[in-house]
């Protein structure tokens, strides 16, 4: 007779099995496509709406009939990331979407011939996933971001924030075992010093660090919070845009999706079109394109957005070029 924790584990392990093997697609004779979320975070959740909204509006979408998603979130749990895609693989799927580089890196690690359609991601350069040559993954399309976009947005904190003696002092997270985490933080420290600012910088490891090391940041006297682009910083921004709140540390950040959930500005990619971007391209596939005419892509679509409600809290009075969030 099983324990009651023998029973607690069982049901555990049937539910986390349920929900990736999920049941077989509805619409007969449409194509099956499998979209791989690393994890739940409303911002990046938009590429997804974004994503779906092209392939909509390219001719396929469930409601239609036209095309079965088979979608997954691994909650931050990488074997149930590894485990969904391999799922999507015995399903033989047309196309895997993988959002954001945490996906695109374990699809491109588990399969090299079902098309993987990266979205919230660097290069593959950034990422890491290049051959010797420097060539991306033969079966790698979709839309990339490179590093360069973030100098507009760290460069806007001295124009903005003015301590009143000593050096502008900015703080920042990076979470050492993403590649594009540390590569923007060596970036960002170069950049710091060339401006004559000081970057007061704190490793993590995951969202269960965030708290206790953003505070123990935020008493380093920091003048201004910087949220470097990575999947941590994404999960956990809630809890550190609360920690400056209290402390008096405005948040700026490359991230326009971070602006609606309360920094002060940012100049970069919005998450939505980043999706669309990698869901046109997938249409195309989808509607009969051959693969040897699509390449991954650079984001197209970039703005400049600013938080009316956290630039009044601390007194920012924004420069000419930039949006109030919707």
């Amino acid at each position: 007779m099983r324990t009651l924790q023998g029973i607690i584990s069982w049901l555990a392990a049937l539910a986390m099995l349920m929900s990736v093997t999920g049941c077989g697609p509805a619409n007969e004779g449409a194509p099956t496509i499998g979209f791989a979320d690393a994890f739940e975070d409303s911002t990046i959740g938009q590429a997804k709406e974004g994503f779906l909204a092209a392939l909509r509006d390219g001719g396929f979408s469930e409601a239609d009939k036209t095309l079965n998603v088979l979608y997954r979130n691994a909650q931050g749990d990488i074997p149930t990331l590894t485990q969904i895609i391999r799922y999507f693989i015995s399903q033989k799927v047309s196309l895997i979407a993988a959002c954001p580089s945490l996906s695109t890196i374990t699809a491109l690690q588990n399969t090299s011939d079902i098309p993987v359609f990266m979205m919230v991601s660097p290069t593959p350069e950034l990422m890491n996933v290049t051959d010797a040559q420097g060539r991306a993954p033969g079966n790698l399309y979709g839309v990339g971001e490179n590093l360069a976009y973030i100098d507009t947005s760290f460069a806007l904190i001295p124009r903005l924030v003015k301590p009143e003696g000593g050096a502008l002092r900015v703080g920042l997270l990076f979470n050492q075992s993403e590649p594009q985490s540390v590569d923007a933080y060596e970036r960002l420290q170069a950049l710091a010093a060339s401006m004559g600012i000081t970057l007061v910088s704190r490793p993590v490891n995951s969202t269960a660090d965030v708290k206790l090391v953003a505070g123990a940041l935020l008493h380093e006297d920091i003048d201004a919070f910087f949220a470097n682009p990575d999947n941590t910083v994404f999960s956990s921004f809630e809890t550190i845009i609360k920690a400056c709140n209290e402390a008096g540390v405005p948040v700026f950040t490359s991230e326009a999706g971070l602006v609606a959930r309360g920094a002060v500005a940012a100049y970069g990619a919005d998450i939505y079109q980043w999706g669309y971007q990698a869901g046109e391209q997938a249409a195309r596939f989808l509607k009969g394109e051959p693969l040897e005419n699509l390449h991954w892509e650079m984001v197209q679509q970039r703005k400049r957005s600013f938080n009316p409600t956290a630039a009044a809290r601390f007194g920012i009075e924004m420069p000419a070029g930039y949006e109030p969030i919707q």
